[in-house]
């Protein structure tokens, strides 16, 4: 793979990432609010790609303006025979055979260009059931607990509703009606969650958060779909028995299905 190759996956690479900041695509990968640094990245791409590609046109110019130079000048009666005059190639042609020869690269450093194309044609789903059933919940204790609103039902945060209601003991939930969401996953014992998988920074790091669902449940779960949830705090817990760790649950009144939001993951549990 040339320079010239070398630029143009480059650019493909930064035009990727400028599609995908541009749209809601760079959500499957990182959090929101490194949107900017993905602009960014896709944009330094681009400019350096450019930059070698114009780099390499000046340098094969100023070549081929050397090549024709040597090729031009006329040899004197005096000069003695050098062995690249007996040769059939002359030392312009020699050398310019010898770069080449020098610079080529396996054809296999193509295949670099797969995961472009992957990350163009294919979008990841997002992290889901199977995933949340094999990891232990990520539910931290959390710094403190932002005033909550009026309204009734109130809309909170999978996790805000987890955290308060492990760490807090539901004080600030009791006698509240909770509205909140998050994708269904059912263990093998048939117990039904709601969850939300949480970020640090990027999907790699994705851990989910657990919430236990009684009550109303709809009669028929399907994992990984979207429910909006309407319900009350119950002192009912369990523990994870993938890591032992807490896992409250909710009293449901009212479930209904949604669609999957643009913004799978969630970014505030730690916080």
């Amino acid at each position: 793979m040339n320079r010239q190759a070398q630029a143009a996956v480059m650019f493909l690479v930064g035009a990727a990432l400028l599609h995908a900041g541009g749209t809601d695509l760079y959500l499957r990968y990182v959090k929101a609010g490194l949107r900017p640094l993905v602009l960014a990245a896709g944009a330094v791409l681009i400019v350096s790609a450019l930059a070698t590609a114009w780099y390499e046109w000046k340098r094969a110019r100023a070549r081929k303006e050397s090549t024709a130079t040597a090729t031009a000048t006329p040899r004197t009666e005096t000069h003695p025979v050098t062995h690249s005059e007996t040769h059939p190639e002359t030392l312009p042609e020699a050398h310019a055979h010898s770069e080449a020869h020098v610079h080529q690269e396996p054809r296999i450093s193509w295949l670099l260009v797969l995961p472009l194309l992957a990350l163009i044609l294919v979008a990841p789903p997002a992290l889901g059931s199977y995933s949340a059933l094999r990891t232990g919940t990520a539910l931290q204790q959390p710094y403190g607990y932002l005033k909550l609103p009026k309204s009734d039902p109130m809309p909170l945060n999978l996790v805000d509703y987890a955290g308060r209601a492990v760490y807090d003991h539901g004080r600030s939930l009791a006698g509240r009606q909770v509205r909140t969401a998050g994708f269904v996953a059912v263990d093998s014992s048939g117990t039904p969650y709601l969850v939300r998988m949480a970020l640090n920074c990027c999907a790699a790091d994705a851990q989910p958060v657990k919430v236990g669902l009684t009550g109303k449940i709809p009669p028929v779960l399907q994992p990984d779909a979207w429910l909006q949830v309407t319900g009350t705090y119950t002192t009912k817990q369990t523990r994870d028995p993938v890591n032992d760790g807490p896992i409250p649950f909710l009293q449901v009144t009212e479930a209904k299905p949604i669609p999957t939001p643009a913004d799978p993951y969630d970014e505030t549990w730690n916080n």
